[in-house]
C-alpha cells in the first residue's frame, strides 16, 4: 500500500531536477497512467499561461556558461505547475515575477554546483543515469526507466532532456556528498521521526489511511534525512560558490 510516506523525488535543490516535479504531475494519476499536462492551456489544468514576453535568448550568465531560454523556460513551466497547484489551495494567483527571478536563482545555483562537480572530475556514466531513471521510476510506482521516459515524453520531454536533467542531478549529489559531512541517522532518531508522523497522522482530521509499519518505511525515512541533509549542505555550499562568482542575470 502506497501512502503519503512515498518520497518525492530526490533533489538537492527545486531547480536541479524539475522534471521531477513533472514526473510525480504526470505519473501519479489514480488509474495508475500518465496525465497529458499542457501548461498552456491554463483554463482546462488549473496553471496559468507562462509570461515570457520579452525575456532575452540568454537569460542569465554564470563563470562564462550561459543560461539560454530554452532551459529556463523548461524549468519555468515546471515550476509554475507546481505553484499554480499550491495557489488552488491558498487562493492567491501566482506571482510570476517573483517566480521568474526565483527560478533564475536556483538555475545559477545549478550551474555553480555542476561547475564544481565537472571541476572535481564527476562525471556520470550512461549506466550512473539509467540507474538514477531507475530510482525515479520505484519512486513514482513504475515498472521501469522506460516507463518514466515514456510518462514525460507525454509531457514535452525529450529522453535527451530527462537524461541531461539526471545527469545534472547526478553530478551534483555526488559532489555534495564529496564536500559535506552526511551522516546516516541512527535508528533510534528514524523512530523518532516515525512515531512523530504517526502522531500527525493520528491527529489530521481528513487522515487518509493508515501509515505502514516502521519497517516498511524505514529505508525511505532514511533517504528522506539523508536529502534532508543535503539541501542544507548544499545551501552552504553555493553561498561559497557564488563569493566571488561572475554571475548575471537577464530578467
Amino acid at each position: 500500500m502506497r501512502s503519503h510516506l512515498s518520497m518525492p523525488i530526490k533533489r538537492v535543490l527545486a531547480a536541479v531536477s524539475l522534471v521531477a516535479a513533472l514526473a510525480l504531475a504526470g505519473c501519479s494519476s489514480a488509474d495508475g497512467e500518465s496525465d497529458q499536462t499542457d501548461t498552456s492551456a491554463g483554463a482546462e489544468t488549473g496553471v496559468p499561461e507562462a509570461d515570457l514576453e520579452g525575456l532575452p535568448d540568454v537569460v542569465a550568465e554564470v563563470n562564462g556558461d550561459e543560461i539560454t531560454l530554452a532551459e529556463f523556460t523548461r524549468n519555468y513551466e515546471g515550476q509554475l505547475q507546481q505553484a499554480a497547484m499550491q495557489s488552488q489551495a491558498t487562493g492567491e494567483d501566482v506571482d510570476q515575477d517573483a517566480l521568474k527571478e526565483q527560478v533564475a536563482g536556483l538555475l545559477v545555483d545549478n550551474h555553480l554546483l555542476t561547475q564544481a562537480a565537472m571541476k572535481a572530475g564527476i562525471e556520470p556514466s550512461e549506466s550512473d543515469i539509467d540507474d538514477e531513471l531507475a530510482g525515479l521510476a520505484e519512486q513514482n510506482g513504475l515498472e521501469s526507466g522506460d516507463d518514466v521516459l515514456a510518462a514525460l515524453k507525454e509531457q514535452g520531454l525529450s529522453e535527451d532532456e530527462v537524461r541531461a536533467d539526471l545527469a545534472t542531478q547526478f553530478q551534483v549529489s555526488t559532489y555534495i556528498e564529496q564536500e559535506a559531512d552526511i551522516a546516516a541517522p541512527s535508528d533510534e532518531e528514524l523512530q523518532q521521526q516515525y512515531d512523530a508522523l504517526v502522531e500527525q497522522q493520528s491527529a489530521a482530521a481528513d487522515a487518509g489511511g493508515e501509515i505502514p509499519p516502521f519497517e516498511d518505511v524505514k529505508d525511505q525515512l532514511a533517504d528522506q534525512a539523508k536529502m534532508q541533509q543535503e539541501n542544507e549542505a548544499a545551501q552552504g555550499i553555493v553561498e561559497q560558490l557564488r563569493d566571488g562568482a561572475d554571475i548575471t542575470i537577464h530578467l
